[in-house]
């Protein structure tokens, strides 16, 4: 917890705010992979993508299910359709130190994050292609390679106050 502690302190600083309740944090990151219309040729699609995501984000992920039918996409209401994990807590401070310093620079043609991921409401969302740029994940099963969606939840009120507090938290932006 030393690590959120300092950090929100330095934030806080170099923000401007004098009340640290006021000053922007996190309050959960949210990792989540679509399996789609795969999981109707292999069933156990949804078991292998859960698996490596508990593995990667050290929490089971949840099963979600589709909203409503889409007649286009042949997805039924009902159907599952992907995996997502919500982390709050050391975890999730945890998670974002491995995504930082392990995962992200191991990602080939690695740039920087662009500005335009964070929306007008001070939360950012990174694409990542494929789950193996993080460490716990085994190189022989290779043939199974899925993209994920890594959402950074703020408190925020503006997309600039974001990007500063984003910034300060070392996540590396293209300049």
């Amino acid at each position: 917890m030393q690590y959120t502690k300092t950090k929100i302190e330095e934030a806080q600083k170099a923000l401007g705010y004098n009340n640290k309740l006021a000053s922007p944090r996190l309050t959960k990151i949210v990792v989540a992979s679509a399996t789609g219309s795969a999981m109707k040729k292999d069933r156990e699609k949804n078991d292998t993508v859960s698996d490596r995501l508990a593995k990667i984000t050290g929490q089971k992920p949840t099963v979600r299910a589709a909203k409503q039918s889409v007649a286009s996409f042949k997805i039924r209401q009902g159907d599952k359709i992907g995996v997502a994990v919500t982390l709050r807590g050391p975890r999730m401070y945890h998670f974002l130190d491995k995504l930082i310093h392990i995962a992200l620079p191991r990602t080939k043609d690695f740039r920087g994050i662009d500005p335009k991921a964070v929306d007008a409401i001070g939360n950012m969302t990174i694409g990542i292609k494929e789950h193996t740029i993080f460490p716990e994940t085994s190189d022989e099963d290779l043939r199974d390679v899925f993209g994920m969606a890594v959402t950074l939840v703020s408190t925020a009120k503006s997309k600039e106050e974001a990007l500063r507090f984003f910034a300060h938290l070392g996540i590396p932006f293209k300049k």
